[in-house]
């Protein structure tokens, strides 16, 4: 019996990810959902509120940001 490492059970499959280097728009949204926690989690900042009590909000200028740099990195990748 072949153990598999559980670290390697979320990482996307190959053929996705020369799908989406290749623009396969489908393939490319699978991406996104992928790291779309991830992409979040990285836009998180601190907003205050009228009474200055701090709330930590997801800013969607970052996120967007992020996931058109992912996009484009993701059409210059060259797959092997």
């Amino acid at each position: 019996m072949m153990k598999t490492n559980p670290s390697h059970k979320n990482l996307l499959p190959f053929p996705v990810i020369a799908a989406a280097a290749g623009g396969n728009i489908e393939a490319i949204d699978a991406v996104l959902k992928h790291y779309g926690g991830y992409i979040a989690t990285l836009s998180i900042r601190q907003l205050y509120d009228e009474n200055g009590n701090p709330h930590l909000c997801v800013d969607p200028e970052l996120r967007r940001r992020l996931e058109t740099k992912l996009i484009t990195k993701l059409l210059t990748f060259k797959v092997a």
